[in-house]
């Protein structure tokens, strides 16, 4: 038995990478948001083609510091920033720094005196936006995340000594097609330019990634050019984004092993070495991870009759389902089981530590190599 792995296609990654640019008019910034997977081989891949990196903790901080050695964050966002955190973010040098309440301000503007670095920063805002259809929304209702509207255009016309409010930073929803995205970000720009005359402004991510449908990408193109028209009506406005999810999650894929095949209350269940401790987006998003089913030679143990499966993995918890299937075919003890788009919010937010199993491995690779090589091999007894 093999430990499950992940497997980061590096190549298409920064394929996929560039063609997002490609997508985007000039004058629009693209940071990727280190959130969504910090793994150092994808910030490596990411960095020739992204304008910089959106972190939120000081552990991400080190994590750039450790694999872009001089190359400083563009921007450091998260609510709940301690003393502690907002030095590291000065201390980094740091390009903007994302204020999530006028008392954050405040302390960032004492830190920023006594330590002699100004803090350049944008004022995260919690606006009533409409963003209909959308899978998380984080905005336009009492949220921990941003100030209210009116607390915002009192600190930009206030800061205290020792910051400089460049402009203004609003992520409201998630889960957002192009057109949507498109008007969420427009509706941003005209509060921040008529509100507080913001030269500087940074609308978030939350582009639609489509679990059901790997296929069905996010219209970056489209997109482009809804920001290229906000752009053109507000010149010299500095733009920015910082997506995460859209552009790693279809880079990498968790491949794992079948240890057990049975039937229960007439229901096949297929249980894999691993399981949500490794994988944490299914049960975190409520839905199927997609996967394949690489079939092995001359496994020994049994296998389903090709009906609906549900596929869960090695946890003592009803919920460590990583996916349901009607239409995965037989599936036999020793199959190997190649989860997609695993590139995202996956390992590095997985309770990792429950049950102490052994972590997966990593490397890199295309997915479906990685995983014909493995089932090609002979199960072991």
């Amino acid at each position: 038995m093999t430990r499950p792995v992940y497997v980061h296609d590096l190549d298409a990654l920064a394929a996929h990478a560039r063609s997002i640019r490609a997508g985007l008019p000039q004058g629009v910034e693209l940071l990727y948001a280190v959130k969504a997977n910090p793994d150092p081989g994808v910030l490596g891949a990411l960095a020739p083609v992204v304008d910089g990196f959106e972190a939120a903790s000081r552990g991400e901080l080190r994590r750039l510091a450790e694999v872009l050695p001089g190359r400083a964050p563009a921007a450091y966002a998260g609510p709940g920033k301690t003393d502690e955190d907002l030095a590291a973010a000065l201390a980094a040098g740091v390009h903007r720094i994302h204020v999530e309440s006028p008392a954050e301000l405040r302390r960032l503007g004492g830190l920023a005196v006594a330590s002699g670095r100004p803090a350049r920063v944008l004022l995260r805002v919690n606006l009533p936006v409409d963003a209909p259809g959308a899978s998380l929304v984080m905005g336009g209702g009492p949220s921990p995340f941003g100030m209210d509207p009116a607390d915002a255009v009192e600190c930009a016309r206030r800061p205290p000594a020792g910051v400089q409010v460049r402009g203004i930073h609003a992520h409201l929803a998630s889960g957002l097609d192009a057109p949507l995205a498109g008007a969420v970000a427009a509706a941003v720009v005209r509060w921040a330019v008529a509100e507080v005359g913001a030269a500087e402004v940074d609308v978030g991510g939350g582009m639609a990634v489509d679990y059901a449908d790997p296929a069905a990408r996010f219209d970056w193109a489209s997109y482009g050019r809804e920001l290229g028209g906000i752009l053109d009506a507000y010149p010299g406005l500095r733009l920015r984004i910082e997506p995460g999810r859209s552009v790693t999650a279809y880079c990498g894929a968790y491949l794992t092993e079948v240890v057990d095949v049975k039937r229960s209350y007439g229901e096949w269940f297929v249980v894999v070495a691993g399981g949500t401790h490794h994988l944490r987006t299914p049960a975190a998003k409520g839905h199927p991870q997609p996967f394949t089913v690489h079939r092995r030679r001359g496994t020994p143990g049994p296998r389903t009759d090709g009906g609906p499966v549900t596929v869960v993995g090695q946890l003592c918890t009803p919920k460590d389902v990583l996916s349901r299937s009607a239409t995965a075919g037989p599936i036999a003890v020793g199959d190997v089981v190649a989860f997609a788009m695993a590139g995202a919010y996956a390992w590095n937010i997985s309770h990792r530590d429950f049950l102490l199993h052994e972590p997966p491995l990593f490397r890199t690779g295309d997915p479906r190599e990685v995983a014909a090589d493995w089932a090609a091999r002979p199960p072991r007894p």
